[in-house]
């Protein structure tokens, strides 16, 4: 977050302009011309009632101004029953204990909604074993035994909590599992990757700041000098990520100091960082998974993969750490692709308002990076807002990996200082031109994507998935203290897709980590198996591949996470295809 307290007592305490003070005339640099009418029509409908999702995010805020209420919860669409259709589950907060007079009615707890096809969800939180009440913030979904069943961690504001998933029922496995982590932390996003080639899905979690309210409450947090308003992060300290390494028996270590990743403040001791996004990326192509994590006024880490023995932290040498000019940023949610159809990583952040959104590109040098978002055309109209999730998601089916923003501030009274700033504020969906455009990413008009996504929120989550079995992808996105919004993508365009869904066998069975890629025509398309990314949040395991007007692949092959690679046969495109991973040769 931002210095939200800075900025109003520079607005209020200006100085006044000189009268005398005389105009020079810049010359300024021509406008790129931005070729808006290239965007292809792709609206999105929301659905969210008429599919019976009933759900409001309870944030606990009761007065009291308490950072936790700002930051909203995440999602996951995922198919917790195997009936073949990806189900949703929303995280949410509580009210406070100590808030005595807020506590009426049922106590919040989390939201699962099964799919029962033509869009229309059931809730079976309670049938399911969720009808459980904590102050949630992330989700990670992962079949963590390789049972063939996603099993479910949640991050909370106290112990994070562990699900096993038994046939479509969720029991907490938490205390024998040992990942609860400390009952004072605040834990934010969260991953399963198999970081050591194992085949068990370890997990990574992200921690923001050591907080209480005893210490929020102490901080005398104003906006106008006059109530109290939401705190920054700058005044807490920092707060050092876990790893969990699965052993196989339901247990799990806490290898969190011996693997490197309790990166400490050189000048006082105390963690560094404040996290609250992480995408797991194989960034040098050497078969690990190595761990891009987004931190919150402080600088971005960079955990590089050492074959699973140890991470080691090279987020400066690897230019992901600051901006162009050094400064740390309010890093939010953070999602990793090729997105250029080539060899070149993009890592994209959302930044507090006032910072543009961060679009880290690689080089030659598969680890080093610099920030293109200016000279790609994303950074110029997301300085205004707010971002909290970055999704890579190819919307209109054209082979391009688009991105999608959610926004929205973290004050609701910020107009009063801010007049450009408001809390509910509209997603931001961003057309991937490609490298031919005059501007590689081109903000996508309402009259294009539709008033229903461009209707302003207190944007958080973001999720997506193909929802209906059309091959193109839907959207769920959370909101801070509001219901969220379910949106189906009602493009019409008449483009070809390909749909993969790997199940492996030597490696973990969710194939998290894979590389798959699609020869098409000219073009080489690489995704990843990869379901964490935007904020707090999970999409699906299922990746999808636009194909354009192309009706014909030439191949298509599949690196799986113990390194071993797999053709694979695509007769016929607009399917969806399971890929099992062959026999060891």
């Amino acid at each position: 977050m931002g210095m939200l307290v800075t900025v109003a007592v520079f607005l209020l305490n200006r100085p006044k302009v000189d009268a005398r003070v005389r105009a020079t005339k810049i010359d300024l640099p021509d406008k790129r011309v931005m070729p808006v009418e290239r965007v292809p029509r792709v609206p999105f409908v929301e659905v969210t009632e008429e599919a019976g999702i009933r759900f409001k995010h309870e944030n606990g805020a009761a007065g009291e101004k308490l950072l936790p209420e700002t930051m909203g919860s995440g999602c996951a669409l995922f198919d917790y029953d195997g009936d073949g259709d990806a189900d949703i589950l929303l995280v949410n907060g509580a009210r406070w204990p100590w808030e005595q007079a807020a506590r009426t009615g049922d106590e919040p707890t989390l939201a699962l909604y099964r799919n029962d096809g033509d869009w229309v969800f059931v809730d079976v939180t309670r049938e399911a074993g969720l009808d459980v009440t904590c102050y949630g913030m992330g989700v990670a979904v992962g079949d963590m035994d390789n049972d063939g069943d996603p099993d479910l961690f949640i991050t909370t504001v106290g112990p994070n909590r562990l699900f096993r998933n038994d046939g479509g029922r969720f029991v907490d496995v938490t205390s024998q599992a040992g990942t609860a982590g400390a009952d004072d932390q605040w834990s934010s996003s969260c991953a399963w990757v198999d970081y050591n080639h194992d085949g068990l899905l370890d997990l990574f979690v992200c921690n923001y700041i050591r907080w209480s309210r005893e210490l929020d409450l102490a901080q005398d947090f104003t906006l106008d000098g006059v109530g109290r308003a939401y705190g920054p992060p700058l005044n807490f300290e920092g707060a050092c990520p876990y790893v969990y390494r699965n052993e196989g028996d339901g247990r799990f270590t806490d290898v969190s100091r011996d693997v490197g990743v309790q990166i400490l403040n050189p000048a006082t001791g105390v963690p560094m960082a404040k996290s609250l996004g992480v995408a797991p990326v194989d960034l040098d192509r050497d078969g690990w998974t190595d761990l891009v994590v987004a931190n919150d006024t402080v600088q971005n880490l960079v955990f590089r993969n050492e074959q699973g023995e140890r991470f080691r932290e090279i987020g400066a040498t690897a230019g992901i750490a600051f901006d162009s000019a050094g400064n740390a940023r309010g890093a939010m949610g953070i999602d990793a692709a090729r997105f250029r159809n080539d060899e070149t990583i993009g890592v994209a952040i959302g930044n507090f308002a006032n910072e543009m959104t961060a679009l880290y590109v690689s080089t030659d040098d598969p680890l080093q990076f610099f920030d293109a978002s200016i000279a790609t055309g994303l950074g110029p109209p997301t300085r205004l807002e707010l971002t909290f999730a970055v999704l890579f998601i190819d919307v209109d089916l054209d082979g391009r990996l688009d991105l999608l923003a959610a926004n929205g501030h973290v004050e609701q009274d910020v107009n009063k200082v801010q007049e450009s700033q408001h809390y509910e504020q509209p997603p931001s969906l961003f057309w991937n031109a490609g490298l031919d455009g005059v501007c590689e990413f081109l903000k996508v008009p309402v009259d294009k994507c539709g008033p229903d996504l461009a209707r302003p929120m207190v944007g958080r989550g973001a999720a997506f998935a193909d929802l209906d079995g059309d091959g193109d992808q839907d959207l769920l996105l959370t909101a801070n203290g509001q219901a969220p919004r379910l949106l189906r993508n009602d493009q019409q365009l008449d483009r070809h897709w390909i749909r993969l869904r790997l199940i492996g066998t030597r490696c973990n069975r969710d194939a998290i980590g894979a590389w798959i890629e699609v020869f098409v025509e000219d073009r080489v398309l690489a995704r990843h198996v990869m379901p964490t990314r935007g904020y707090l949040s999970q999409s699906e395991f299922e990746v999808t591949f636009g194909l354009g007007q192309a009706t014909e692949i030439s191949k298509t092959v599949v690196h799986w996470p113990d390194g071993s690679m797999q053709t694979v046969e695509i007769p016929r495109v607009d399917r969806l295809y399971v890929v099992e991973q062959a026999p060891a040769p």
